[in-house]
């Protein structure tokens, strides 16, 4: 027998300490599948207090914490090492809506609350949290706060960050945080609140938030645009944001090698152009209005577009159904490239004025040192977040082609600091980019960061080997 293991079943029951191997599995496996790390045990407390208690026991033994939600990160942020020294303590049982106040425009959730969940109780009163990701079935309100996701409606409503008033956190030495403000303005010292953001589960467990809602919009029309290069995406961006202003609240980049993925693997999706065009635009504009005011003004834009020669072709959707479809080519496309083979992903951002000039000058970098690799390019163009990802050569197996990937990194990494970008924009960190980090991270802000984290957790048991 274990004494700290039996102390954690004392806490919370013997059910929620899970130690054999296959009980433990689904925990231990990146969402990728590509890293299957060990643990001494999962932990799954059902309460804040029962969080606390735990992290307390942790420090007593100096047991290492990997906080996990949804599972669902992209860098090996939420799975723990091999060593086994570490649990996985899993948010999945706090998974309550707490409080809704649709005057404030606020609800207060558990930290292991669905995303889709707390999409769900929102509409319920009549609001909207706008926060919206592939995975919104499945990655929690922590996690997605941990590492200030972003999404598809970050145009308009900003990052995670941005929809977040107030936290609740469980600090590395068992205390709690009590900071589930409702106030849009306090200023009254240190804004801790943005230290747990984005630092995932690296200096405490996140386990409530007090998030921003908004108005639901009366209509919200899609078109998908058909481009001759991203220059003329940004020109078309734009001319929508000089006309729709705050309206616009999607503007995804596409090239035709992602919308040929999408057609390969998944023939039944729509095929709204006779031909091929080099880049395609996914426009969505919501209005407050009335949906006929949202057709005009879109149609008035594109229409605009057509005239100036800055877009080639347009289909507008004529209803939700045809709109759903448009944004499924967008969704589908990272389906589209597991379905072709593995392949060798960055997660960028630009300034959104010099991204056509990195697409420009990257892709034959690229090409010069990996000839006939394929470009899988796409992502949210209206705040700057590109997918950049690199696919074997036709003929070229994946593992050859991945032993690469330092390599290709350089390349791409390398042009991310010339053109003044920053190699993460959403998916974070983790163990995954951690040298990368510490390679384009500027020396003095990598000093602040080792002093923040040595202060709050000085025996470096929050997600030990994460970030830093």
């Amino acid at each position: 027998m274990n004494p700290f293991l039996d102390a954690c079943r004392a806490l919370v029951g013997p059910a929620h300490v899970l130690d054999r191997p296959d009980d433990m599995a689904p925990f231990l496996r990146d969402w990728r599948g590509r890293f299957t790390g060990s643990a001494l045990a999962v932990l799954r407390p059902g309460s804040v207090d029962e969080v606390a208690a735990l992290v307390r026991a942790c420090a007593a033994a100096r047991v290492p914490i990997v906080p996990q939600g949804g599972n669902t990160g992209l860098v090996l942020g939420s799975v723990p090492d091999a060593s086994g020294t570490a649990v996985v303590l899993s948010l999945a049982r706090l998974h309550r809506i707490r409080v809704v106040d649709p005057v404030n425009r606020t609800m207060t959730v558990d930290a292991g609350c669905i995303l889709q969940q707390v999409q769900e109780a929102a509409a319920a009163h009549g609001c909207l949290f706008p926060l919206s990701l592939a995975a919104e079935g499945s990655c929690t309100i922590g996690g997605n706060l941990s590492t200030n996701a972003g999404g598809t409606a970050v145009l308009r409503y900003g990052n995670a960050r941005e929809l977040c008033l107030g936290l609740e956190v469980v600090t590395p030495q068992g205390e709690v945080w009590h900071g589930l403000s409702g106030l849009r303005k306090d200023n009254t010292g240190y804004d801790l609140r943005d230290l747990f953001i984005g630092a995932e589960g690296t200096l405490g467990i996140i386990t409530g938030a007090v998030l921003k809602l908004y108005p639901q919009p009366k209509a919200a029309i899609t078109a998908l645009v058909a481009l001759a290069t991203p220059e003329h995406a940004l020109r078309l961006l734009s001319l929508l944001q000089d006309r729709a202003g705050a309206s616009l609240t999607g503007f995804e980049l596409m090239s035709a090698f992602c919308l040929r993925l999408v057609a390969q693997h998944f023939p039944q999706l729509p095929r709204p152009f006779a031909r091929e065009h080099p880049q395609y635009a996914l426009v969505e504009l919501a209005s407050s209005e009335s949906e006929q005011h949202a057709v005009a003004l879109l149609e008035q834009a594109i229409g605009a577009a057509l005239e100036q020669e800055v877009a080639l072709d347009a289909v507008v959707a004529g209803s939700v159904a045809q709109s759903r479809g448009l944004w499924q080519l967008r969704e589908h496309i990272p389906l589209a490239q597991a379905a072709a083979g593995k392949n060798i992903k960055h997660d960028i951002s630009l300034p959104v004025s010099r991204i056509a000039e990195f697409i420009a000058t990257t892709e034959p970098l690229l090409q010069q040192a990996f000839p006939g690799c394929q470009l899988v390019c796409f992502g949210h163009l209206g705040d700057g977040n590109l997918h950049f990802n690199v696919a074997p050569p036709a003929g070229i197996g994946n593992e050859a082609f991945l032993a690469n990937q330092e390599a290709v990194n350089r390349v791409v990494h390398d042009s991310v600091a010339r053109h003044e970008g920053s190699i993460s924009a959403e998916h974070g960190i983790g163990a995954l980019k951690r040298d990368e980090l510490a390679r384009y991270k500027h020396p003095v802000a990598l000093r602040l960061m080792r002093a923040i984290k040595t202060a709050l957790d000085p025996y470096n048991l929050m997600n030990p080997g994460k970030i830093l």
